[in-house]
């Protein structure tokens, strides 16, 4: 076996290389995985501008479909050369946090004090998955068999956008017959858009300003999509809603004026759903949110993981509930992850989700 791997290296902001690194080494819990189909998240792309913090060195990535190549002496229940997810989070199973069922804030022990978002590990704190081979720890919390029949790209978006955008409606409390405004319909809002359908929502609005985009919220459960550049969104929404106000309005963006527009259009005792990653200080103008006096919640979700959640959404695939594969619009080895970086960096040719082999 080689004792050499490709990967995509963060060096600096501004800055991600394809470069070799030595095979990681599997501990008694681990598990080594040989990716056959990988991805690139707009989180990586916070990293490569450098609104996210990481260290220099780290393998980026975070969205893993493979086969198992090495399994750790304390891990039963898996064999080697089976296929294989694994959730962006990855959660020990034995942290406050997790036995809390906060498996995204997995967090450290009590005496090193508590880390947000500590579940959040490949390409975060340790090596992720844009590289020929992936160690995934606390293999037996975080492996989730890919049933027979389902093909990489069909189960591509389980371990992040797809598990995010569903958190985003679950944690909203959808209920049948609401009203919900999902603003962006990037990756993350399509999945959070298909999420309000399967929750029950029957009038769902999909704000964005990308034609492909609009056509996808519609394929993806969109009853009335707006383009923002040709309508004011806030006022579009109140009038199909004929000055009610949705019931829930998902935050998928992550800007100021797209969190402030879902405050503006949310019901009295609406919910704010945000799953934006925010790279600034955030505001909440007096008026939209009623002097506090509103009845409103607003929510944040980070991806939950886990093998249990990578079951539950794989079988939403599976049983025909939902199609995430069309999302895939764009395909790379990993040879050419730096040109994959730029496409997917500027949003060109209208690109959805890229899927990148290693070769």
């Amino acid at each position: 076996m080689t004792t050499k791997m490709k990967a995509a290296i963060f060096v600096e902001p501004g800055r991600i290389i394809l470069d070799e690194k030595p095979l990681p080494e599997v501990g008694p819990n681990d598990a080594l995985i040989r990716i056959t189909t990988t991805t690139i998240c707009g989180t990586d792309v916070h990293i490569l501008k450098g609104e996210y913090p990481v260290r220099p060195g780290l393998t980026i990535g975070h969205e893993p479909v493979g086969v198992i190549e090495k399994l750790g002496r304390n891990v039963e229940g898996y064999s080697e050369g089976e296929r294989v997810i694994a959730g962006a989070i990855c959660p020990s199973g034995y942290s406050y946090g997790c036995l809390d069922g906060l498996h995204a804030q997995d967090g450290q022990s009590a005496a090193h004090g508590l880390k947000p978002m500590g579940g959040w590990r490949f390409g975060n704190t340790i090596d992720g998955t844009q590289a020929e081979y992936v160690l995934v720890p606390d293999a037996m919390a975080n492996l989730a068999p890919v049933p027979d029949g389902l093909t990489d790209e069909q189960v591509l978006m389980c371990p992040d956008i797809m598990s995010t955008g569903f958190a985003g409606a679950e944690a909203a409390n959808i209920k049948i017959g609401d009203t919900v405004a999902v603003f962006a319909q990037g990756p993350i809002g399509l999945c959070a858009t298909a999420g309000a359908k399967m929750r029950g929502a029957t009038t769902i609005i999909g704000v964005d300003t990308v034609p492909e985009r609009l056509a996808m919220a519609k394929r993806m459960g969109a009853d009335i999509v707006i383009d923002f550049n040709a309508h004011d969104p806030v006022d579009e929404i109140m009038k199909v809603t004929e000055g009610r106000g949705v019931d829930v309005a998902i935050e998928s963006l992550g800007l100021q004026s797209t969190f402030e527009s879902c405050l503006r259009v949310l019901k009295p005792g609406g919910t704010l759903s945000s799953l934006g990653v925010y790279a600034s200080d955030l505001i909440i103008p007096l008026d939209a949110f009623h002097a506090g006096l509103g009845d409103n919640r607003i929510v944040t979700s980070l991806c939950p993981g886990g093998k249990e959640r990578m079951r539950r959404l794989m079988n939403t695939i599976a049983g025909g509930r939902i199609d995430l594969e069309p999302m895939v619009t764009h395909r790379f080895t990993l040879d050419d992850i730096e040109a994959a970086y730029e496409l997917f960096a500027n949003q060109r040719d209208g690109v959805l989700k890229v899927a990148i082999t290693p070769s």
